[in-house]
Order: structure tokens, then sequence, then C-alpha cells
């Protein structure tokens, strides 16, 4: 069976969105992100920074919703 990743971005365009929206949950919680390699944050800061990305891609489906 050969290995497939489905974590890879299909359109170029979205992998700078992404970091851009990375960019801004980091801002938001108050962790100093930095383009490129970010191995010195935490655990915990990095989770703060997903979940914080969770919650604006659901506010904003809900939104959508209305």
């Amino acid at each position: 069976m050969a290995n497939s990743n489905s974590n890879k971005i299909v359109v170029p365009q979205a992998r700078e969105a992404m970091d851009k929206f990375k960019m801004e949950a980091a801002n938001e919680v108050g962790v100093n992100l930095q383009q490129g390699y970010n191995g010195d944050i935490t655990a915990r800061q990095a989770g703060s920074i997903g979940g914080q990305m969770v919650r604006k891609m659901i506010e904003a489906y809900e939104q959508g919703l209305k």
C-alpha cells in the first residue's frame, strides 16, 4: 500500500492564506510566531493557536449559516 499524506495543500495560494490565518490566531492569543521554524514554542502555546483557529473557523461557518 502506498504511503499517502492527506495533509498536502492542493492549492498553492491556500498555504499563504493558512500561514496568515495562523499568524493572526497566534497574535490573538499572545504567542509570538515567526515565519519558518517555531520549534521553541511550547505544546500549550501551539495548542492555543490551533484552538483559536478552530474557534474562528466555527464562528465563520456559523455566520455563513445565518
